[in-house]
């Protein structure tokens, strides 16, 4: 089995080469058009509203109404119809509604639409 070194083969692997990061990452689309601050307070009323619908048809998640409340719809109307569209979007819950409303649109002051690009 002596064989010339010459005439041996030999495996040989290749790594491929690593492809450079740029030195900073670019920040994701929502956090480059709204900070933080204004996403997680988004956040912040989206899951308030879920813990107050649990509350009010007192039940669990899958049992509560096909129900959506778009808070960038409900900020482009007028301050006067969104009470009214709330309500009319409450009407088959027996509970009253009154706080949750007052409380959602006392949350809602100052925040800014979102447009619809970046929305799901």
């Amino acid at each position: 089995m002596a064989s010339e070194p010459s005439t041996q083969s030999r495996v040989v692997f290749q790594t491929p080469d690593k492809e450079e990061e740029p030195p900073h990452r670019k920040l994701g689309k929502l956090t480059v058009k709204y900070n933080r601050k204004d996403l997680q307070r988004r956040l912040d009323i989206e899951e308030w509203i879920d813990g107050q619908l649990h509350l009010l048809y007192d039940c669990e998640e899958e049992e509560i109404p096909e129900l959506e409340i778009d808070i960038d719809e409900l900020l482009e109307l007028p301050d006067a119809e969104r009470r009214s569209k709330l309500q009319e979007l409450l009407q088959e819950c027996g509970k009253p509604k009154e706080d949750f409303i007052n409380g959602l649109l006392y949350r809602m002051k100052g925040l800014r639409k979102m447009s619809g690009s970046l929305k799901k």
